[in-house]
Order: C-alpha cells, then sequence, then structure tokens
C-alpha cells in the first residue's frame, strides 16, 4: 500500500522529490535537533494521484488523520478545541523551490468560538481576533475562490475608518468587525458560509494546496524556471506558533550571507508583533536583523548559532524562515537560497577557500547563464544624474524603461516591444507576468527578502524594494519622489539594482567589470571580489573541459575579441558578410555578367578584399584553427529589394522618363532568380556547384591569405567548410576543385598550402549519410540553425513571431528549440552522424557553430555527443568555456548542483 504521509521526524532532504523541498527540509532540521515546530508532510505523490483522478487517494485521509491525533497528543491539545485550540499552517513545498507561486493558509482550526478561547489562553484578544481574520482571508481568497482584492478593499476601508497606516494599529474590536465583513463576503460571492468545522478547514486546507499546483501563476513560473510540471507538489502541516502575540515575538526571514553580494554575515529582514506572511508580502516595512540583535539579543544569538550548524551542514547559502513566540525562536523553514548572479560566483569562491566545497563543487555551483548576466552593461556612474529615490538593492544590474503601474500594462507593452519598469508598492505572486516581461522592478515597500525581491533574484531580473520615500499612485498611476517630483506612466527611468537608485530618464551604459576583466583589464577595484571569483571559475573549467570553444567570427575584431575572452579559434567565418556594404556591387556586377569575361573581373576584383580579410582573421587567430565557410546564401540576398527597384521604375515611367538600364537589369535579375522558398533553394554547395568561378574564387583568396602569412614567419591553420551538403558527390566535386586551386596557390608563392577540407551538417540526409560523407570530410561542423529547420520543417524568420508563444504557453515546446537543442530530435540526428562519421574516419573532428554553441544546456549535450569543441559568438565564449568545464564535472562527486 502506497504511504502518503510523513512525519517532521521522518524522512530528510535526500527525499525532496517525495516530500517537496520544504518538508525535505523541515526533516533535515528536526533531525539536526533546531527547534521546529512538529507536523507532517502529505507527499507529491498524493497530489498527483488527486490531480490525475480528481479525488484524494485512497487511505490519504486515514493517514492524514492518525497523524493529526499524534500531533494533538504531543501538543496536549486538539485541532480547534474550543478552550484552548491547537491551530495548523498548511503550506506548499514543490521539489524547487517557487516562491510565493502556490497557496498558504494560516491558522487553520479557528472558528467563532475557539476564537475565544485562544484570546483567554493567550491573554491577547487583538491577537486572536486578528489571527482568525488572517484565516478568513486567506481561506476565503485561496480555497473558496473570493478575489483576495475585495478583502484588501475591506481592510483598507477599515484603516482609513479609524485613521490608520497599518494594521498593527487596529483594535480587537476592530479586528473582530473586520472578520464579520469577510464572512459576509464569502457569503456573497460564494452562496455558502465560512467552515466553523476545524477538520473541514484542514481537508479543504490541503485540496486547495493540491490544485494550486496547477494555478495560471505557478504554471508560468514553471515554464519560466523550466520546472516539469509533472512533479507535483507536498503539503505541510504544522503546529502554528505566533509572531503576533506582541513586542517579545515577531517573523523574519534570514540568510547565512547576502544573496545580493555573496558577501559574509547574517543577512534577512525582521518584523516585530507579525507573522511570516506580512514580511515576504512587503506590507509593511521591516527591520534589519541587526536591530533584532538589540530588542531581543538572546533570541538572536540562537538564531545566529543555528545559521551557522544550517550553513555548515548544507555547505552553502540558507535561505531561513523564523518566529520568535514571547522569547521562544523556533525554525520554520530552510533551503538553499536563491542568490544573484555575483552572489553565486563570489559565494562558491568563498566556500571553497573556507573548506566546506572542493573546487569542482564551486564550479558546478556557477553557471553560464549567470556569468552572461555579469556580463552585461551597468550604469555609467559619471552620468546618473541626481537620484529619484533610493531603496534596497535587491537584484543587480542596470535597466532602462518606461514606468507601468501593474501587470496587464506591463506585459502588453513589452509585447509591442517596449522596455518598461513595473513599479508597485509591493509585488503579489499574481504580478509575475509582469515582472518576468519587465525590465525591473521597483517597490515602495518590502525588504531584501520581499515576494519582489525573492523573485526578481532568481529570474535574474533588476530590483529595488522598499524605496520609501516614493509614494506610489497605483490609481492615478504615477509616483511622488521625495522632492516631489511626479512621475506619470510611460515616462522612462533608470533602475539601479546594485545601489538600489532610481533615475529620471535613461542613463548611459558602460561595460561591467568583468566585461573589462575579460578583455584583459583589471576592472573596478570595488568588483575584485566577483572578478576574482570569475577567473577563478573559468580557470577551474579551462581546467577540466574537454570541449574546445571556439567563435563565430567574420572580422580580424572580432577574431581577436574572441580570443581575448579565451576562444581556441575560429569555428564559423562566414564569408557572406565580406560581400556586403561598398563590395555589394561587385557582387551585382558579378550576377549581371553576360559573358564569362564579366564574370572573372568581377571575380578579380572581389578576390584582393577577401584576401585582406581572411589575412587579418588569420593573424589574429595566428595559431589556432579558422574554419571559412564557403559562400552559403542565395545570391539573390546581395540584390536590392524587388519592390524598391520596381517603384522606382515606375516613377521614372510615369513621370515620362527612361527608366535606369541598370535599375531595369537588376529588376529582371531580381525576377529570374525568384524562390519561393530561399532557405531550400540555389544556395550553399549548390551555388558553387552551378555559378563558374565562385568556389575558386574564394578559395584562392584564401590560400594566398594563407600564403601571405606562412611567408610573414606566421601558423595559419585554415580549415574551408562546403556548406548544405546533402550528398557525397558534392563535397567530393568541391573538393577536388578546392585542392586543384591550393596546388596552384602553392606554386606560385613556393609555400606548401593545405587546408583541410570539411562540411556543414544542416540537413537531416547529411546526417543520416554521415558515414558516407566522412569519406571526403576531414571535419564536420553542424549547423544547428539550419538543421533545426530542416528537421522540424520551420522557416526561423516566418513561425517564431508567428506561433511560437502559442506553442510555448501550450508546452509543445518547454523552451524554443532555435534557443536550447532539441535532443529528441535535432540531437539523435547529430548523435547518430558523430558515430557514423567517426566510424568512417576516426580521426574526425567534430564541432558545432550554430547558436546553440553558446547555449549552456546545449553544450552539455554536445560534450555528452562527444564533440570536439562549440563555436558561439564572441560574447558567449566565457559561457561556453564555463559551462564545457561543469559538463565534464556531470555524474562526478563535485557535481552537486542546487
Amino acid at each position: 500500500m502506497v504511504r502518503y504521509v510523513y512525519d517532521f521526524t521522518e524522512g530528510g532532504r535526500d527525499l525532496a522529490g517525495l516530500l517537496g523541498g520544504k518538508g525535505s527540509n523541515l526533516a533535515e532540521m528536526t533531525r539536526l535537533g533546531l527547534p521546529v515546530p512538529p507536523g507532517f508532510t502529505l507527499t507529491t505523490e498524493a497530489c498527483r494521484a488527486f490531480l490525475a483522478t480528481g479525488s484524494e487517494p485512497a487511505g490519504l485521509w486515514e493517514e492524514v488523520s492518525a497523524h493529526l491525533s499524534a500531533l494533538e497528543a504531543s501538543a496536549g491539545r486538539l485541532l480547534g478545541q474550543p478552550d484552548d485550540p491547537l491551530l495548523l499552517s498548511v503550506r506548499s513545498g514543490a521539489k524547487f523551490s517557487m516562491p510565493g507561486m502556490m497557496e498558504t493558509i494560516l491558522d487553520i482550526g479557528l472558528n467563532d468560538d475557539s476564537v475565544l478561547g485562544l484570546a483567554k489562553v493567550s491573554g491577547g484578544e487583538r491577537f486572536a481576533w486578528d489571527s482568525y481574520r488572517r484565516l478568513v482571508q486567506m481561506f476565503g481568497s485561496t480555497v473558496m475562490g473570493v478575489d483576495s482584492a475585495s478583502f484588501e478593499r475591506s481592510l483598507a476601508a477599515m484603516k482609513d475608518l479609524r485613521g490608520v497606516r497599518d494594521d498593527v494599529h487596529l483594535t480587537a474590536s476592530d479586528l473582530a468587525e473586520l472578520v464579520e465583513t469577510y464572512k459576509e463576503l464569502i457569503r456573497l460571492e460564494t452562496g455558502e458560509h465560512f467552515p466553523q468545522s476545524p477538520a473541514e478547514q484542514l481537508r479543504r486546507a490541503v485540496l486547495a494546496v493540491f490544485e494550486s499546483w496547477n494555478g495560471e501563476r505557478a504554471r508560468l513560473y514553471r515554464r519560466r524556471e523550466h520546472i516539469a510540471d509533472d512533479l507535483g507538489t507536498a503539503v505541510n502541516v504544522q503546529r502554528m506558533v505566533f509572531g503576533n502575540l506582541g513586542a517579545d515575538s515577531g517573523s523574519g526571514v534570514a540568510f547565512t550571507r547576502d544573496p545580493a553580494t555573496g558577501r559574509p554575515g547574517l543577512y534577512g529582514d525582521y518584523l516585530p508583533d507579525a507573522q511570516g506572511e506580512d514580511v515576504v508580502a512587503g506590507i509593511r516595512n521591516t527591520v534589519s536583523l541587526s536591530e533584532l540583535a538589540r530588542l531581543d539579543p538572546e533570541s538572536y544569538a540562537r538564531l545566529r548559532a543555528h545559521t551557522e550548524t544550517l550553513e555548515r551542514h548544507y555547505r552553502d547559502l540558507c535561505d531561513i524562515e523564523f518566529t520568535i513566540e514571547r522569547g521562544t525562536l523556533w525554525m520554520l523553514q530552510t533551503r538553499v537560497g536563491k542568490r544573484t548572479a555575483e552572489a553565486a560566483f563570489v559565494l562558491a569562491a568563498e566556500l571553497a577557500d573556507e573548506g566546506l566545497i572542493t573546487p569542482d563543487e564551486a564550479l558546478a555551483r556557477v553557471s553560464g547563464e549567470g556569468l552572461a548576466r555579469l556580463m552585461f552593461p551597468r550604469f555609467d556612474a559619471s552620468a546618473t544624474g541626481a537620484v529619484l529615490a533610493r531603496g534596497v538593492p535587491a537584484s543587480p544590474g542596470a535597466a532602462v524603461g518606461a514606468v507601468v503601474f501593474d501587470t496587464t500594462r506591463a506585459v502588453r507593452r513589452a509585447a509591442a516591444g517596449e522596455k518598461v519598469v513595473l513599479v508597485r508598492q509591493e509585488t503579489t505572486p499574481d504580478d509575475l507576468p509582469g515582472m518576468i516581461a519587465a525590465q525591473a522592478v521597483l517597490t515602495s515597500r518590502g525588504g531584501k527578502t520581499s515576494h519582489a525581491a525573492v523573485v526578481a533574484r532568481g529570474m535574474g531580473k533588476v530590483c529595488v524594494c522598499g524605496a520609501e520615500e516614493l509614494a506610489v499612485d497605483t490609481g492615478a498611476r504615477r509616483f511622488t519622489a521625495a522632492d516631489g517630483t511626479v512621475v506619470e506612466e510611460g515616462a522612462v527611468v533608470s533602475v539601479d539594482g546594485s545601489a538600489g537608485a532610481v533615475y529620471a530618464g535613461p542613463v548611459p551604459l558602460v561595460d561591467s567589470a568583468v566585461i573589462r576583466y575579460l578583455e584583459g583589464g583589471r576592472g573596478d577595484e570595488g568588483a575584485r571580489g566577483v572578478v576574482d571569483a570569475v577567473a577563478r571559475a573559468l580557470s577551474r573549467a579551462d581546467a577540466v573541459r574537454r570541449l574546445e570553444v571556439r567563435a563565430n567570427a567574420d572580422t580580424p575584431e572580432d577574431a581577436a575579441r574572441a580570443r581575448r575572452f579565451g576562444a581556441r579559434g575560429v569555428g564559423l567565418c562566414r564569408t557572406e558578410h565580406m560581400f556586403l556594404g561598398e563590395r555589394r556591387k561587385l557582387v551585382e556586377q558579378m550576377i549581371l555578367a553576360g559573358t564569362d569575361a564579366e564574370r572573372d573581373r568581377a571575380l578579380a576584383d572581389l578576390l584582393p578584399l577577401q584576401r585582406r580579410d581572411f589575412t587579418g582573421i588569420l593573424e589574429a587567430m595566428d595559431g589556432l584553427p579558422v574554419t571559412i565557410r564557403l559562400l552559403d546564401p542565395p545570391l539573390h540576398e546581395f540584390l536590392p529589394d524587388h519592390t524598391d527597384l520596381a517603384v522606382r521604375i515606375a516613377a521614372a515611367e510615369a513621370r515620362g522618363e527612361e527608366p535606369d538600364a541598370h535599375d531595369v537589369d537588376l529588376l529582371s535579375a531580381v525576377n529570374r532568380m525568384h524562390e519561393e522558398n530561399p532557405m531550400l533553394g540555389l544556395r550553399g554547395v549548390r551555388l558553387g556547384l552551378v555559378v563558374p568561378g565562385l568556389v575558386a574564387m574564394q578559395v584562392r583568396a584564401i590560400g594566398e591569405a594563407v600564403a601571405g602569412r606562412l611567408l610573414a614567419g606566421g601558423a595559419p591553420r585554415a580549415e574551408i567548410m562546403v556548406p548544405l551538403v546533402g550528398d557525397v558527390r558534392e563535397l567530393r566535386l568541391v573538393r577536388e576543385e578546392v585542392r586543384r586551386v591550393l596546388a596552384d596557390v602553392s606554386r606560385a608563392a613556393g609555400v606548401t598550402v593545405d587546408c583541410p577540407v570539411g562540411t556543414m551538417i544542416e540537413l537531416p540526409r547529411a546526417a543520416l549519410t554521415a558515414g558516407r560523407i566522412a569519406e571526403e570530410a576531414e571535419f564536420f561542423s553542424f549547423g544547428t540553425n539550419d538543421l533545426t529547420q530542416t528537421t522540424w520543417g520551420f522557416s526561423r524568420d516566418d513561425v517564431e513571431a508567428e506561433f511560437f508563444s502559442a506553442y510555448l504557453d501550450k508546452g509543445v515546446f518547454p523552451v524554443s528549440p532555435f534557443e536550447t537543442l532539441d535532443r529528441d530530435g535535432v540531437g539523435r540526428l547529430v548523435s547518430l552522424a558523430v558515430a557514423e562519421g567517426r566510424a568512417t574516419r576516426p580521426d574526425l573532428t567534430i564541432g558545432v557553430c550554430g547558436e546553440h554553441g553558446g547555449d549552456p544546456d546545449s553544450v552539455h549535450f554536445f560534450h555528452t555527443a562527444g564533440l570536439d569543441y562549440v563555436s558561439c559568438s564572441p560574447f558567449r565564449v566565457p559561457v561556453a568555456r564555463l559551462e564545457a568545464g561543469r559538463a565534464a564535472l556531470e555524474g562526478t562527486e563535485g557535481s552537486e548542483s542546487r
């Protein structure tokens, strides 16, 4: 018989898949002897069974009743008993942290009778009614489906009536009146009364948490974070402890180190006379934990000791929720804390220095995605101007955008291509779509552990919280700064999440300290910690990785920058980029040539220009391989737009003038070369075989550049790549021409020019016949952009804007196959081509030069598939280096990750 319920005294963090992250960590803290309020966990299996059938699995409630009876026995009280009620919290807890995305219900067990008993036994009438109104509000919105805004409006109306700013100043009679107002709201909205049975409250609360797994915001968060939809959530039922019992009570969130910077020390927020939900909701501004040390030194000392225990045990930054109930400290939750990219690198380095983790574990705890964030530009401090507001620097980075005050507008304006900054008094889980759409989040309330801060950090969004001097008026769609400046919706502001500052208007950007380091500098002194940590991570990655990293570079400048960033060669040099600008006219001449002699003259004019380009790239990558792809796109892409030409000719004729003869010739060529589907037309190797002299001109330019570098004492390593090969016979014909031209160049220059010839595997047929193609190819390079298009039957330019968003929403794609490699389809073709190519030619060098070469997840696949290198844009080279190192550690003891 399947077991669905576990006591906190059972299990541990190794059962996160079954007990969820929260439940497994509660069990772990209980095992460590920390003061955890007792309780039990309903497993993710119970959730999955409920979601599959719509009803709780057989035997679930018998197990719950048995564990509840044991909990009541240990407490010496019964759930909701009238004179001294045992009260419970019901919280979600999935395997992976999803802060605020699912439901929580506190104070289960209160009703019209037990609230009076709670008031008497606690000695706090106001506390009892405050707890009851929280239960009715949470239960009404979460379980019974009443709009939470209705409760908030009633609460705001009561505060306005009494002339108070915060709910802590409402009296017991005020709160009792609110309870009645809330209950009437529920009756009017649902047609049923708030349940008075504690058992019914518990059962309905548990099922509501199960159902919240499929709530809209939870699904959106999972798509954003690539969390599987079939995991389900556990439910934790725990004895309530109360932080809202007066000045000697309170609740807080603590981090064992600063989650924004990684600096050591106990960081977090504390809210006296409050329950934990008040802290993360940001409805009142918190105080720092240093203030707790002054208010309650004994509790602070115990908290510090417990956090040190947890950090040593977990060997990582821990995020802890706690409550102080009349001087007694209780630990309510711990988890490995979300952190910014900067903090991730700094923490990994420091924990390795302290001996808590190994260098390999330190590498496993950072990511290429995080490194990319650290490479983004920052604001130019010399050009920031006057500060509009300052708040808590909750999530670093620089963002510029138009101010918006609600999620709907943020999503709509961002979808239209506008950059926006979401401004709220505080965010709630319902604001998640707006937070995803926005460049930055700015709130006037909340601290480093508020909902806005935690979610923004997890997503890598710029965030400033608790900017108290801002008067945010969401109804009027504006905010007012302390100096009286009014900022209306649509006005542009700049948000500095590293400094916690907000500026009017756009602020110029400069390179980050990490980019300056990668370019060969030292970066800012103030950023030495993160720069040193990045340097250490990259050094370790380079030491352990098997995959080489090359760059896609079409100019000497790009090649030089890529080499500074650590590239070990050029994996893709696109020759078509050398035919743009003023050179386009020479391509036009080649296309319009009426005789072989005219075509030869045009090609002869192009040759020295290409030779110069190749020479510069080979010099920048001296001693390293440079893979040069022969011309790939169809020739009509170098001709003017059909409509523009037709309009010019028609306009001339309308004026009674003779149209320009060159325009007429160009229009004729455009019409002649028109293709219904250019991606599948006359391009790549087909172009080289059909247009006389085109391959020879490019190969001669490459060969002469190599010869020139050899004569100058260089060590050029040019490789010639033939694009779009679908049959080995195509490659054989081109390779014969390459050999003939290189032999001519060698004789003329007096040096031996030998360039390996390979092909780009970008068609399914090429992958399926890779064994035969390897008879002629000395290397393979997967062009995964086109391979994805031809495998899926997509034209990327046409389909991304048309239906990709719908496919992502419907779960057809977990992520765009153009961002992360489709392992099931394209990946199988890659693996097949690798195996069959090497069966024919064991020494076959194989790489990838599509955009996937810089995608962290795809890099791990290419490592597993046995490729020799990945190639990506120069900016992504450090990312690929880091991920190649992390890929090499997967499956080893040092590969533990969060």
